[in-house]
């Protein structure tokens, strides 16, 4: 069995609905040791820390405002509502960012409210969870705002090229994979091995992206082995030792506790 951690799922979706504690339970029969649940909003960071309570010491959470959702920044109330999510134990912010792919929120707003979230960021000592699609030229922007900032991150489900993934290492940020890897219309894999051991993560980002052979299917943390052993194979490794490695870096990234680690 692999060891490993899930750095970013979305259980509280309602793809899960009542199934999110089944989900949990499969991911640790598979393996997995910490599971990082998204709280893209005021809302489901709410669902994600009953979640993290329900299961304390395996399940983490995270707030913030998804770029999809930047229009509706609201100042009054969403800067709050992620310092009291990590009052009550968020581990991140995030996830934000840009993506002018979908351009469901104007790129000035996205803009607005990443600096915001970097600025809550900075504030509140917490790393931050980046989701970047089709906007290199800011996000290589936003990457020296954030180490001016002196903020950590992860490219999560990264697709982007060699040089933004470079630019993040530089800065002491991580690179993170998801089930992507696996699909046959992949072929970067110089950027799978760009990035080194100890700034590597895993995900599944499910309920999207399952990997071959459960693409097309609803995805759950238990599928995150499958995109680390694509990741072993194109880098060399053992999938058993890249396992524990991304977990490691998760616990790092993260602040998590110790008993992660525990076998």
């Amino acid at each position: 069995m692999t060891v490993f951690s899930d750095s970013h799922v979305h259980l509280a979706d309602p793809a899960f609905a009542d199934e999110a504690d089944a989900v949990i339970e499969r991911a640790r029969a598979a393996g997995a040791r910490a599971l990082v649940c998204i709280g893209e909003s005021a809302a489901t960071a709410r669902r994600a820390q009953l979640l993290a309570a329900r299961h304390a010491g395996f399940v983490f959470f995270t707030a913030g405002v998804h770029p999809h959702d930047a229009a509706s920044w609201d100042e009054a109330t969403d800067p709050q509502a992620i310092r009291d999510a990590v009052a009550n134990g968020a581990v991140a912010v995030g996830e934000c960012g840009l993506d002018t792919h979908y351009d469901h929120a104007p790129r000035e707003r996205q803009l607005h409210a990443l600096d915001a979230q970097l600025a809550l960021a900075q504030e509140l000592r917490k790393p931050i969870v980046l989701h970047t699609r089709e906007a290199e030229a800011d996000t290589f922007e936003f990457l020296r705002r954030a180490e001016i900032a002196n903020v950590r991150g992860v490219l999560h489900c990264f697709t982007g090229s060699i040089a933004l993934a470079e630019a993040a290492l530089t800065v002491g940020w991580y690179v993170s994979f998801s089930g992507i890897i696996t699909f046959k219309s992949w072929t970067d894999e110089a950027l799978l091995r760009a990035v080194p051991d100890d700034r590597l993560l895993a995900e599944s980002d499910a309920p999207y992206l399952a990997p071959v052979p459960h693409r097309g299917k609803r995805n759950e943390s238990a599928f995150v082995s499958l995109t680390l052993a694509r990741l072993a194979a194109v880098r060399g490794q053992q999938v058993e030792a890249l396992g524990w490695q991304t977990l490691r870096n998760t616990k790092e990234l993260f602040d998590l506790p110790d008993a992660v680690l525990i076998a």
